[in-house]
């Protein structure tokens, strides 16, 4: 049973970071790509940011460059997302997901983590 799940939400001022961790079990990681997603009360879910897995291939939504930075560590079967100067629009919960390639995500999912930036 492949499950996956996420960690390192809460609440965090406006400038704060946060590091959110999705641990993968029940498959081996470096076969995949793994990449995070975030949904805000009332919007869509969109797409924050990809991990290809050779890592050669990055992905971030353009409002995040700069700020947000994903990484995995295969032996450890777990993909970060270290997110800096957070501001309120940051605000929602973040799922990861594993698939092949970063255009074909989804295969599996997490139940998400709450982020939530306020002063």
């Amino acid at each position: 049973q492949v499950q996956l799940v996420e960690s390192g939400g809460g609440l965090v001022q406006p400038g704060g970071s946060l590091r959110l961790s999705c641990a993968v079990s029940g498959r081996s990681l470096e076969y995949y790509a793994i990449g995070w997603f975030r949904q805000a009360p009332g919007k869509e879910r969109e797409g924050v940011s990809c991990i290809s897995r050779t890592e050669r291939i990055t992905y971030y939504a353009d409002s995040l460059k700069g700020r947000f930075t994903i990484s995995r560590d295969n032996a450890k079967n777990t993909v970060y997302l270290q997110m800096n100067s957070l501001k309120p629009e940051d605000t929602a919960v973040y799922y990861c997901a594993i698939g092949i390639f970063c255009s074909n995500l989804g295969d599996y999912w997490g139940q998400g983590t709450q982020v939530t930036v306020s002063s």
